[in-house]
């Protein structure tokens, strides 16, 4: 019988959810759901110097945002809670302690000043900086000693020397460390808070994880937590690596590069659709079957397999993402393109917070114009600019344009129909320059171009009856009063 499927996403609650950590959740929930498997969410909060407790809410707030749901964490609780590592320090002691008595693992007492000069004189040898194990073999006579000067311990795990570790990794192959370059490393801190390399390995197996699909920053401590898990007599979960993210340059992604958007939290401010996102998050490292770029949840979960998780890093391209946003967006229903893009517009002020029917109904109207273009709901600030300011910058295109010889003709016979208008729909403006062609036997581009130019100073934009009707009135009369002073 095989194991049933359970994964987990293990953060630590130091901040927002990261591109990268939202792409490892993504992958361990597809396959969770491929497999009709469980997906959990834990906290590894040992580190308290960087813990926010702000952390844990943002970490959930962005997963729900991407569609991804969980079966156990610390909201709705679980059957191997508690899932914060804080609450669990009853739970690793006990084995700390198992491990001492095992001569397996020791307290040793070095400060962190011994261990400082250790590590420059290793360095001054040309050695790779590791700890020596001088507290390894030490006497009772010693250890008893030590804690008379006041010495609080940590705990060490024994590393065997000469020895390879192998494993088979589900997305590299074969690896293989050799513990002769893996210093005996601590498993409990003095102040009684165990390390992560131990307390992950505990909380995986408690938990009865079957797959460990995570970052291959992570790889190098895999070695440390197989010898653990052997130690306390568990068998391994699989394991999966995923590779690093690089930047356009392709170095690897840090967070101050600022020319990427790096936080979910971020996406979803500027007006992302959650699917665009998903979507692109996905194929940073996987592979599907064929050349569809596009997919569902439903789909990906069909689809996902480890076996196409590529080994070769991947590259983070924000122009492929808005690529695939602009894709999802022009897809979309109007009403919920209104929902990611009218806020931006309320929030710079341009429209009011509260808008009454007929505004509201413009603004709808508006946002259906940019709609094509959209790669996100911000965008439409810059779009409609010119929609909310007195004038406009005319484009050197349009300046050409506006040299030509019929153009007073055309702007005095539109600005006389304008003016005459008793409605002004976008569906009147066609008889208008129709009007305007029969006076003037100007037709096609000499007609439209210094109409359109006259009013947004661009020789190329949006449906030109939509974009007059949403300009209105006053404001088309009043810049076409400007153009032809």
């Amino acid at each position: 019988m095989t194991k049933p499927v359970r994964v987990r996403y293990a953060p630590s609650p130091t901040g927002l959810l990261h591109i990268g950590g939202a792409r490892t959740a993504l992958f361990n929930y597809l396959l969770a759901r491929k497999n009709n498997g469980s997906f959990i969410v834990r906290f590894e909060d040992t580190d308290q110097t960087r813990h926010m407790e702000s952390g844990i809410d943002s970490q959930l707030n962005g997963l729900r945002w991407l569609g991804i749901n969980w079966d156990e964490s610390v909201d709705i609780g679980g059957p191997y809670g508690p899932y914060r590592q804080m609450e669990r320090l009853d739970l690793y002691r006990p084995l700390v302690d198992q491990l001492v008595q095992e001569d397996k693992s020791y307290p040793c007492y070095c400060t962190e000043s011994d261990l400082e000069k250790e590590r420059a004189e290793q360095e001054e040898r040309g050695e790779m900086p590791m700890y020596s194990g001088k507290c390894r073999n030490l006497t009772l006579e010693q250890r008893t000693q030590f804690e008379a000067e006041g010495r609080k311990p940590s705990i060490r795990f024994k590393v065997p020397r000469d020895r390879v570790i192998q494993f088979v990794d589900k997305v590299r192959g074969e690896v293989e460390f050799e513990t002769n370059g893996i210093g005996d490393f601590i498993i409990m801190r003095p102040d009684g808070i165990p390390t992560y390399n131990f307390v992950v390995v505990v909380d995986d197996y408690m938990m009865k994880m079957s797959t460990v699909i995570r970052a291959e920053e992570h790889l190098t401590n895999t070695p440390r937590q197989i010898m653990i898990y052997e130690a306390l007599g568990q068998e391994l979960p699989e394991f999966a690596h995923l590779s690093l993210i690089l930047n356009p340059n392709r170095k690897k992604m840090s967070k101050r590069d600022a020319s990427l958007i790096q936080f979910i939290d971020q996406y979803n401010e500027l007006g992302y659709m959650p699917e665009a996102v998903v979507n692109f998050i996905v194929l940073i490292g996987w592979s599907p079957v064929g050349e569809e770029e596009f997919f569902t949840m439903d789909e990906l979960i069909e689809q996902f397999d480890l076996d196409r998780v590529l080994k070769s890093p991947a590259v983070f391209d924000m122009d492929k993402l808005n690529w695939m946003s602009n894709h999802y967006i022009k897809k979309a229903p109007l009403l919920r393109v209104v929902e990611l893009a009218l806020p931006h517009l309320q929030k710079e002020g341009l429209l009011p917070a509260e808008l009454d029917e007929a505004t509201r109904d413009w603004a709808v109207k508006l946002i259906g114009l940019y709609q094509e273009q959209l790669r996100f709901g911000a965008d439409i600030v810059s779009l409609s600019e010119m929609f909310f300011s007195e004038g406009f910058t005319m484009e050197e295109e349009g300046e050409a344009v506006m040299q030509e010889e019929q153009v007073p003709a055309v702007l005095r016979s539109f600005l006389a129909q304008v003016e005459a208008s008793e409605t002004f729909e976008a569906a009147d403006i066609q008889p208008l320059i129709k009007k305007v062609q029969a006076e003037t036997g100007t037709k096609g581009k000499g007609l439209f171009m210094p109409i359109r130019v006259g009013l947004t100073g661009q020789v190329h934009g949006r449906d030109l009856n939509m974009t007059i009707h949403l300009l209105g009135k006053e404001k088309v009369i009043a810049r076409l009063q400007k153009a032809l002073a």
